[in-house]
């Protein structure tokens, strides 16, 4: 039953992955901040205990790589506010560690919550979105999509193939009167350097990569460094740019976000040599 406390004109956001420490969870404060409804969903609703009191948010659990939880999770949301005005996929994972050596399974559940897991989304959200004529479907990528280096082949590669499907989708859905807004964060605050060492402790002992392991080990805490974005200025920034009545098809904030942008444009051998000395490899 929808919500009879709801205001028809306050947007409703439906947020994957807002676990407490990272950019979902800072995202579904800063939509709270603008009268906006929030949806806030995580694979453990422990994970989001501090939002659990505030009657801005409503709590649900999803795990985006299974169908069931997503359809579980929509239909929640739509019992109780009538629509989704604006998803944002942003569950995702890292994994670090040399390509020739990465399980593919540790690759293939990369790909499962990264790619797959916003597509699942997309899908599951675009018919009530195209029914009423109008939406807002936002994709949390990342700069080092804009230049791949080593030692996350797997994370950057899934981020890079989001960023294609999103353009794509931009095209697709515009006939729909659905917006498609592609984010691309620089260096930011977060959990993900601690999740990323918790999937790397599992990865098999490096043979011929044994050499470099501080290395690659090192660039798992990479976007974590003095200099990186706090979290709440990034959501803040990234959420004004999301509410505009015509967002840009296009967001990159954060540390590293220009230099990265430059890097795209470098001739290879160049790009290279920079990404070759900056990641020790």
């Amino acid at each position: 039953m929808m919500d009879p406390q709801q205001d028809l004109n306050q947007p409703v956001v439906l947020i994957t992955g807002c676990s407490q420490g990272g950019i979902g969870h800072s995202m579904a404060r800063a939509f709270a901040a603008k009268n906006c409804a929030v949806f806030a969903t995580s694979r453990s609703r422990s994970t989001m205990a501090d939002l659990e009191h505030d009657s801005r948010f409503f709590l649900h659990e999803l795990d985006v790589k299974s169908d069931d939880s997503v359809r579980r999770a929509l239909d929640a949301v739509i019992s109780r506010f009538g629509r989704v005005d604006i998803l944002v996929n942003n569950a995702g994972v890292q994994c670090v560690g040399p390509l020739p050596e990465v399980p593919l399974s540790a690759i293939q559940s990369t790909y499962e919550t990264n790619v797959f897991g916003s597509l699942r989304m997309v899908q599951a959200v675009v018919p009530h979105m195209a029914n009423r004529k109008q939406g807002k479907i936002v994709n949390i990528g990342s700069v080092t999509a804009m230049a791949s280096g080593p030692w996350s082949g797997a994370y950057t590669s899934s981020k890079a193939a989001l960023h294609s499907l999103t353009d794509t989708l931009r095209l697709e859905l515009s006939n729909f009167g659905i917006d498609v807004v592609n984010i691309v964060p620089g260096a930011i605050k977060s959990n993900i350097g601690n999740s990323a060492i918790a999937t790397y402790n599992c990865m098999p002992e490096w043979k011929l990569f044994k050499p470099f392991e501080a290395a690659i080990q090192d660039r798992a805490y990479f976007s974590q460094r003095t200099k990186s974005t706090p979290t709440d200025e990034f959501a803040k920034h990234t959420v004004d740019a999301i509410l505009k009545k015509k967002p840009p098809a296009w967001f990159s904030y954060g540390h590293y976000s220009t230099a990265m942008a430059i890097m795209y444009h470098l001739p290879l051998c160049v790009r290279d040599f920079i990404l070759k000395k900056a990641m020790k490899c």
